[in-house]
This record gives structure tokens, sequence and C-alpha cells, in this order.
């Protein structure tokens, strides 16, 4: 009778993970068939699948000039001006980035991805990669695509992020890994 008891808690407990996993992958395959909708600013390409996803965006990064990073606690503010925003301080910041390089080399521009969490975040990664993702964020340079999370960015990480983009099409032959790490960490410090 107790090893009834236990396997069917047992089987009870693998269907509910059964069904998690199964709510899951159907959650990322219904984010992963939505297609992108893209921003190009004078440096940058910015893709995101939703207008909150873009709103959470631009109110984590707070950086650039005049009132760029004012948000509203009583109503949002209209999509355009979201995107206005947006365009606006990812350029401030990409302008920056480059300045404490001293790399100012007009370079093919760069993809920044946005995902709305850090399961869709982890999704891509291991989608990409075939390996379990430990980074909140990262830089790709075959495809020359920055990966962030909204719900966990910062105009330090964003910094650092497009310096590695800086960084590899600067150079006539992409530096070490490490080398480039070291410099782009130097950019989130000095933002």
């Amino acid at each position: 009778m107790a090893i009834s008891r236990n396997y069917s808690a047992i089987l009870s407990l693998l269907i509910i993970c059964c069904a998690f996993d199964l709510s899951r992958a159907l959650a990322d395959s219904a984010f992963e068939e939505q297609p992108w909708i893209e921003i190009e600013t004078e440096y940058t390409i910015i893709r995101y699948k939703s207008d909150d996803d873009l709103t959470r965006f631009h109110e984590s990064i707070k950086y650039g000039p005049g009132n760029l990073n004012r948000t509203s606690t009583f109503s949002s503010l209209p999509p355009s001006e979201v995107r206005e925003a947006v365009i606006q301080k990812t350029d401030a910041v990409f302008n920056r980035a480059q300045a404490i390089l001293d790399m100012r080399k007009k370079i093919e521009k760069p993809f920044i991805n946005l995902y709305p969490d850090s399961g869709a975040l982890k999704g891509a990664f291991t989608l990409i990669y075939r390996a379990p993702c430990n980074v909140r964020a990262w830089y790709r340079f075959r495809n020359n695509t920055i990966y962030i999370n909204v719900k966990d960015v910062h105009a330090g990480m964003l910094a650092h992020e497009l310096a590695h983009a800086i960084i590899d099409h600067f150079f006539s032959v992409k530096p070490p890994s490490e080398t480039a790490e070291i410099l782009a960490r130097y950019v989130d410090n000095h933002l």
C-alpha cells in the first residue's frame, strides 16, 4: 500500500512537471512566432515584440539629455514618445561608449533584441548555444546582436554590450574576448 501511494505521488508530480514544461514550451513558441518590430536609430536597430517591452526598456535606461527619463505615474507615455525617447537614449549611450573607448568609427549597426523577461532571454540563449544560460545579457559577434532582458537592464549594461559591438568592429582583426571584456567593463564603469 505504501508503494502504491509513493507511486501515485511520484506520478502526480511527474504529470505536474510535464504540464508546467508543456505550458512553458507553448509560451516560448508563441513568443518566438511573434514577429519582431524594428526601430532603426542612427547607430543601432532595436527589435522588440510588444509596446510593453519597449516601454519597460525606456523606463530602465536612465540616460540621455533633457527630459527623456521622465515617466508618468498617472498615465503612460504614448508609444510614439516612448519610441523617440528610446531612439535618443540608445544613441546617447552608443555615443558615450564610443567616446569612452575613443573608438569613433562608423560600424555596421548592431541589433538590440529586447526580451520581456529572463525566461525568454534564457530560451534564446539555449536555442542559440544549446547550453543553459548563466548571463544577464550578451553580445554575439556572428549576427551582430545584443540580447537583453527588459526587466533586468540599466544604462551601464546597455553600454557594456554596445561596447562589445564597437570593439569587435573597430579593429580589422577582432581582439581576444578577454581584452574586449576588460574594455567593455571599463565602459560600463565610466558611463
